[in-house]
């Protein structure tokens, strides 16, 4: 499912990892490690094995998310290369 479909979804379509992911353009890792701190909404387990969301969560995560960061998005300071960081005298 591409995420233009999964913008079409009910609010109470329950969705993978795969398809919040393709949503959210967050990686798997990424997810997994902003649930446990706190910082993307707790799946629903289903089994030892499949965790859900609902779709409606995931909608109102994302514009929470553009909310709080108002015009700020994109105005913070691109991170120095790694070649800025380190200085070499040969």
């Amino acid at each position: 499912m591409n995420p233009p479909d999964q913008l079409n979804l009910s609010d109470d379509q329950l969705l993978r990892i795969e398809a919040a992911s393709q949503l959210t353009t967050l990686s798997k890792s990424c997810i997994n490690l902003w649930v446990v701190q706190g910082k993307f909404p707790k799946p629903t387990c289903l089994s030892k094995t499949v965790k859900v969301w609902r779709m409606g969560q995931l909608r109102a995560w994302m514009n929470d998310v553009f909310e709080s960061q108002g015009d700020d998005i994109c105005t913070s300071r691109p991170l120095a290369s790694s070649k800025e960081n380190h200085e070499t005298d040969f």
